[in-house]
């Protein structure tokens, strides 16, 4: 029997192998961050948060960050050479205006049509869905982040979102801890798989339409 192991690492991990150098990437608050630690040597992309950097590096070394130096989630970051620095309304003009290649954000659900929740659970108090309307609608690949399943067992991709959309039709890739999807045809798409899980065990697992792919493998990240 196959037991589910959440592997936040494993996400981030592939994520990280879809870009090429020279992209302009979001990587949104929480488990997206982690992407930055594992992009590809030789492959540099421009990582840009939306209160307004362009240029971050990896998250600094815990106790070492500088506190004026935060992403859009008041994380610690770094900054590299060349990196600059502008207030929000050109960050958000740079997102409006299609310069963002792509933006990975988690997600509380999203579903077979490319439809993504993250930000309401109704009944619990928020602060909002900050720069996740504006990402999703401006730039050009939306990467759903998650782990496969909930704290209840369920899986976070769905036939249609529950909860209060934050986009409606956006989301083109996701990638979890069991596999890595794409949206498209009204279906997910599995490309990949994570061992040990199959595309069989993933499909009996998941209560959405789950198209295997014809070259679809086995992913070689361990």
């Amino acid at each position: 029997m196959i037991e589910y192991l959440e592997n936040k690492e494993i996400i981030a991990r592939r994520i990280a192998r879809i870009f090429k150098a020279g992209d302009v990437v979001n990587l949104g608050i929480g488990l997206p961050t982690l992407v930055a630690n594992y992009l590809p040597e030789g492959v540099t992309v421009v990582l840009q948060s939306e209160n307004g950097m362009l240029g971050l590096g990896p998250a600094p070394v815990p106790g070492q960050g500088d506190k004026d130096l935060t992403n859009a989630g008041a994380a610690p970051v770094t900054i590299l050479p060349g990196g600059c620095f502008f207030d929000s309304a050109t960050s958000f003009g740079i997102i409006r205006g299609g310069h963002v290649d792509y933006t990975a954000l988690g997600v509380l659900e999203v579903d077979q049509e490319g439809n993504l929740a993250n930000y309401k659970i109704p009944g619990k108090m928020v602060p909002g869905m900050g720069g996740a309307m504006d990402l999703v609608a401006g730039s050009r690949i939306v990467i759903a982040a998650t782990t496969h399943f909930e704290k209840s067992g369920a899986a976070k991709l769905k036939r249609r979102c529950g909860l209060p959309l934050t986009a409606a039709h956006e989301v083109d890739l996701v990638v979890t801890d069991v596999g890595y999807f794409e949206v498209m045809g009204g279906a997910f798409r599995l490309l990949e798989w994570f061992a040990p899980y199959t595309p069989e065990w993933i499909r009996e697992r998941t209560d959405a339409d789950i198209e295997v792919m014809s070259g679809c493998r086995r992913s070689d990240i361990e």
